[in-house]
């Protein structure tokens, strides 16, 4: 449905920084919603940042820390995360929702995942 190009993503000291990227490509589909979720160790995955309609909105642990973003087209949105925490440590997946020209939602669609390690 969408190819997915995640980067960015490595290890960092604690109050470190570091910016994902997630490239799109290869779908007909229209994309509303882009997010980004991560998941720890022995956790389950949650979502940390979703950008819909222009509006932001953030897992409460993350605001005024980290920041989504998107181009213009669509075809890549970014989560720049800034002061980041060791219990931040975990695998961050970038997602999107699909619908067709009709407006039909189709589904969403999940990238490989990239590695954020936080540890001094």
């Amino acid at each position: 449905q969408v190819q997915f190009t995640e980067s960015g993503g490595g290890s960092v000291e604690p109050g470190g920084s570091l910016t994902l990227s997630c490239s799109l490509s290869g779908t007909t589909f229209s994309i509303d919603v882009m997010a980004w979720y991560r998941q720890a160790p022995g956790k389950e995955r949650e979502l940390v940042a979703a950008i819909t309609h222009g509006a932001n909105s953030y897992t409460d642990s993350v605001k005024g820390r980290f920041t989504i973003s998107r181009d213009n087209a669509k075809t890549a949105f970014y989560l720049q995360m800034n002061s980041l925490k060791p219990e931040e440590t975990a695998v961050y997946y970038c997602n999107v929702h699909l619908y067709r020209p009709n407006g039909d939602y189709v589904g969403n669609s999940w990238g490989q995942g990239t590695q954020v390690t936080v540890s001094s």
